[in-house]
């Protein structure tokens, strides 16, 4: 029997009817069904996504496996089990909600013999806007390094994989993580691995949001995630020596999981809870927060990791209530050095060093942080963004400033100076956000671009306190695409493009019909 150049793998539970498109997207591949083999584990679903599994096997004997099992609770075991019938010489896990551009398999599988790569990333791309990290596809590479380069912010396992890699190094999922279980498996791959290559040139593979949310990564809470973050950063510091390498990868999950157990939501949390997060973090911090970490984090992150790390859990919801509530706090300007004055600078009960509030290098940055007053759509023309700065003198440091919502250009900005800071108010012509789009839509972030001691400073627009979704229907061609403004789970203004489909329509009438239609 010949063995197939790629099994792909799916861990499916309850994804229909996404999962008829995923599964439609792998039998289509131009690779041809000969190369092919497809290996899904039904993990108890209740949706018919089961039904839906041996309807393919039914119409591509040979090519579509399936194995029925008991829930488990996450993609973990499935993948492990269909790892052991797999048979390919490469291995491509794809999620059940997700699908691949037709030329995807037979790329990258071409591109791993031609580099002579262990493993091997597509370009990915966010279906109604879903957020990707593109920093690693931004060019075509036949190899990078995972502390080198921004591989260690792609760790997803939606990735071409040497089976024999696998195998060698005996690379399973840890079964006792619910979520975050893909991470392990791809971190030691591409540690493992003789050559990791990129490739930029074609849209591998899209990564869809449903519109239910139901899956399991967006559902998961504080204190799973917390217990995720541990898993996987013990992992790294029992397979990475300390120094410079562990901590290019660490940097991500700092940067990532650990920031985001911080996040303005933290103050939703009963009280109980919090302290056990503040806990988790202070503990992961002990163990791995070096110096070279916190010097590349942003400043929001840094200060709430200082005060998790070295304050009581009220001084970690002061710094975080003054970014929620309060806004921007002051600069503290000092023989050239410039600090933010968040709670906890320079308490001496404290005594955190002022290092963990320093923005010298990135004092462009902190003076483009604006606060949003209001957003509101033009009609079908524009949008218009009110934001605040809480500097008089900011026409004055700043040589230019720019909204833009990501790379579209405000048509005009407008400055106006006053004695407690400078409003901001910015054009955004609708037109300029329906370009470039990706077939699933598009989310766009707002940002604040300023010229400033020399340099350039970005910074994200920080939304209203109380959001309130805006929303228009615009016609681009013969497509009605419907335009969000609203904040992300950063509490950062963004807009969101996406195109009117049927299935769009028919989620919405679900969320607003009771059951019946009636």
């Amino acid at each position: 029997m010949t063995v197939p150049d790629v099994t792909v793998i799916t861990a499916v539970y309850n994804t229909m009817p996404y999962l008829t498109r995923c599964l439609t997207s792998v039998v289509e591949q131009t690779i041809g069904l000969d190369r092919l083999e497809i290996v899904a584990v039904d993990d108890g679903s209740t949706d018919g996504s089961g039904r839906e599994l041996d309807r393919f096997a039914r119409s591509y004997p040979g090519t579509v496996k399936v194995i029925h099992q008991a829930n488990s609770g996450g993609p973990a075991k499935p993948s492990n089990r269909a790892l052991e019938v797999a048979t390919g010489r490469y291995v491509f896990f794809i999620g059940s909600d997700d699908y691949l551009g037709p030329e995807a398999l037979e790329r990258l599988v071409a591109a791993a013999d031609r580099y002579d790569a262990d493993v091997v990333l597509g370009r990915m791309v966010g279906v109604n806007s879903r957020y990707i990290h593109q920093a690693i596809y931004e060019s075509t590479q036949p190899e990078v390094d995972l502390f080198t380069s921004p591989l260690p912010f792609s760790l997803s396992n939606t990735k071409l994989f040497r089976r024999d890699l696998i195998e060698q190094h005996k690379l399973r999922y840890p079964e006792d993580m619910p979520v975050g279980s893909d991470q392990p498996f791809t971190i030691e791959a591409c540690y493992r691995a003789r050559r990791v290559s990129v490739l930029a040139d074609y849209d591998y593979y899209f990564a869809v949001r449903r519109f239910n949310a139901h899956n399991i990564t967006y559902k998961s809470r504080h204190l799973e995630r917390l217990h995720c973050a541990e898993s996987i950063m013990d992992f790294v510091g029992g397979l990475i020596e300390a120094g410079p390498r562990r901590d290019a990868v660490l940097l991500r999950h700092f940067a990532w999981e650990v920031a985001r157990l911080l996040e303005n939501d933290f103050l939703a949390l009963d009280r109980p809870t919090q302290a056990s997060v503040q806990a988790g973090v202070r503990s992961l911090a002990e163990r791995y927060l070096t110096d070279t970490i916190r010097d590349q984090i942003g400043i929001e992150t840094r200060v709430r990791l200082a005060l998790a790390w070295h304050g009581e859990l009220d001084d970690l919801l002061a710094v975080i209530r003054q970014d929620a509530d309060q806004g921007n706090p002051p600069a503290v300007v000092e023989d050239d050095r410039w600090y933010a004055d968040y709670p906890g600078f320079r308490d001496p009960r404290l005594g955190i060093p002022d290092q963990w509030f320093e923005i010298t290098g990135s004092a462009a940055d902190w003076i483009a942080r604006l606060d949003t007053v209001s957003v509101a759509f033009e009609g079908t023309r524009a949008l218009v963004v009110t934001a605040r700065s809480p500097r008089p003198d900011l026409p004055h440091l700043a040589s230019a400033l720019k909204i833009v919502a990501g790379d579209v250009p405000a048509e005009s900005t407008e400055l106006v100076p006053d004695i407690t800071g400078t409003t901001i108010r910015a054009r955004i012509l609708l037109a300029g956000l329906l370009t470039d789009l990706a077939p699933g839509g598009k989310l766009r972030l707002i940002q604040a671009r300023i010229d400033a001691f020399g340099t350039t400073g970005t910074a994200p627009l920080r939304g209203p306190r109380r959001t309130v979704p805006q929303r228009v229907v615009v016609r681009r061609g013969a497509r009605l695409h419907v335009l969000t403004a609203t904040t992300n789970h950063k509490g950062q203004l963004i807009v969101a493009v996406a195109p009117v489909t049927p299935r769009r329509v028919m989620a919405r009438l679900r969320r607003r019909l009771p059951l019946g239609g009636k």
